[in-house]
């Protein structure tokens, strides 16, 4: 019986291809769909082992393949997983769905340079003040990079020591210079921003007071009393300066009562028409504004004559009852020694910044640019400056940058220059840098 069930089996079996669903002719409408194969596979009873058709061998009108390919996922390897430890690039996104920069401003670059990626690392350590961190990576960056890449960093770790004053080790790795790169090394200057802090010999430079001047706005204040303290040469515009609260009135007549005392060339210019308007607001009798009473003393003794001093100052007295102070001839202002006030103005008038440059908003950069046909900021005495500050110097800078402006920024060291190229600072401005 069983022999007898495989032979009807055979017979029924040439009936299938009616049933095939990729016939080359379309079927009738009319037609009820027929299972697909791998339904009547399961029609069938348990397959023995001498059967003639099997599922492991289709024949050839099964479409059972390739029906089940689109339901299956693709063997391609992008779709899998990632495994914890596999590489992974911005290749593998699709580029209309990304663009080359962020809302930061910070261009993806698919070809990073690992130079350059060391250098802002070096660059930005030592602008947050991590001096040690900055100088042990540049040790390691000699040794690792060579050529005209290797001498970057060398000049960096130069400048390095310069501002921080470490003579014995520069003068120790400019030999390792001429034998690593076969050139002359660099030459310790003295006129380093260390050097200049401890011989007190910073300058000349150049500070403009402008607009009214308050305790949150007075940053040129700030500036002129690092210098003073720097015991610096310093020419003061106040020409286009219109007042100032007390607090910041009290802060000059300290700096230029400590400057006069001590002998110090400060020189004030355009002070006329600050002294008249700072004249007609001192009341005799009216003890609100003292700050104010000794900075207009400190400017007449300066720039007035003896005789308006010398009212002003009895003016004083009767208001805070205090004995009047004394007329100083002019001849002991000056120090014996001290250059004119011809010879204190830079020879070219650029504005000279000086020592850390941190948090800095750099407003009396406003004067400086709006009054030069060619505004020149000369950076030789700076030793450091923070992102804060490069960050507002490119703000600063940028419009007149759009206006079609020139702007030189002079000699800044290699530390400095490369961080202001991190910030973008060289598309707003002209960067030189000496030769060395």
């Amino acid at each position: 019986m069983v022999f007898s069930f495989f032979k009807k089996q055979d017979k029924k079996m040439p009936e299938r291809p009616a049933a095939r669903p990729r016939a080359p002719e379309p079927l009738p409408e009319a037609m009820a769909p027929v299972a697909p194969a791998e339904d009547q596979a399961k029609s069938l009873p348990e397959p023995l082992p001498d059967l003639e058709f099997t599922p492991g061998k289709p024949t050839k009108p099964q479409p059972a393949p390739a029906a089940r390919k689109p339901e299956g996922k693709p063997a391609a390897a992008p779709l899998q997983p990632l495994a914890a430890d596999s590489d992974f690039s911005i290749d593998d996104f699709d580029s209309d769905d990304f663009t080359e920069s962020s809302v930061m401003g910070i261009d993806v670059n698919h070809d990073d340079d690992p130079l350059q990626a060391c250098v802002e690392q070096v660059v930005v350590l030592y602008a947050n003040g991590q001096d040690g961190a900055a100088r042990s990576l540049l040790e390691t960056f000699v040794r690792s990079y060579h050529g005209r890449e290797g001498r970057r960093f060398w000049l960096l770790l130069f400048d390095l020591l310069q501002a921080t004053g470490e003579r014995a080790a520069f003068e120790k790795l400019g030999a390792d210079y001429a034998e690593a790169c076969e050139m002359s090394p660099p030459t310790w200057s003295q006129q380093s921003p260390a050097a200049n802090q401890a011989n007190g010999a910073v300058g000349p430079h150049k500070i403009f007071l402008q607009g009214v001047l308050t305790a949150e706005g007075a940053l040129p204040v700030t500036q002129l009393a690092k210098l003073v303290e720097q015991k610096a040469q310093v020419t003061v515009d106040c020409t286009k300066l219109i007042g100032c609260d007390d607090e910041v009135a009290g802060q000059l007549a300290d700096l230029l009562s400590r400057a006069r005392k001590t002998r110090l060339a400060v020189t004030l210019i355009g002070t006329d028409v600050f002294i008249d308007r700072l004249n007609s607001r001192m009341v005799a009798g009216d003890i609100a504004h003292e700050p104010s009473w000794r900075l207009l003393l400190e400017l007449l003794q300066r720039h007035g004559t003896q005789d308006a001093f010398e009212e002003r100052a009895v003016d004083y007295a009767v208001t805070f009852e205090l004995s009047p102070p004394s007329w100083e001839p002019r001849a002991a202002v000056a120090a014996p020694a001290a250059v004119s006030a011809a010879t204190a103005r830079p020879a070219d008038d650029a504005y000279y910044l000086s020592g850390e440059l941190k948090g800095c908003r750099f407003d009396e950069l406003v004067a400086v640019i709006e009054g030069a046909e060619q505004p020149i900021l000369d950076f030789s005495g700076v030793r450091r400056l923070d992102f804060v500050s490069a960050g507002q110097l490119v703000n600063r800078l940028a419009p007149y940058k759009a206006a079609g402006r020139d702007i030189v920024i002079r000699s800044p060291n290699h530390l400095v220059a490369e961080l202001m190229a991190v910030v973008g600072l060289n598309k707003q401005a002209r960067i030189l840098v000496p030769k060395s």
